[in-house]
């Protein structure tokens, strides 16, 4: 995608890549969870880098989720009304 598009604002987040980190943060935390662990933070690593760690996150969150398919849904559902609610 290119800068300009990464850059521009959606609702509810200053920028595209700004929404998509929030997204990476989240899956993190719900496989941190998961996994019983303390979540860790996904650093800003500028707007290029989101979407590896939304793969990389997502990844850690599916493999996670492999034992848990419970608590994914309720985790997940939680996910939906808080995007909702930023929207």
């Amino acid at each position: 995608m290119p800068q300009s598009r990464l850059l521009g604002a959606v609702p509810g987040h200053r920028s595209r890549a700004a929404a998509a980190l929030a997204l990476a943060r989240r899956f993190a935390e719900v496989g941190r969870a998961l996994e019983g662990l303390a979540p860790l933070d996904v650093p800003d690593a500028g707007a290029f880098a989101v979407g590896d760690q939304i793969a990389v996150t997502g990844h850690d969150l599916a493999a996670a989720a492999a034992g848990h398919p419970e608590q994914l849904a309720a985790a997940l559902a939680d996910l939906e009304r808080t995007e909702t609610a930023v929207a």
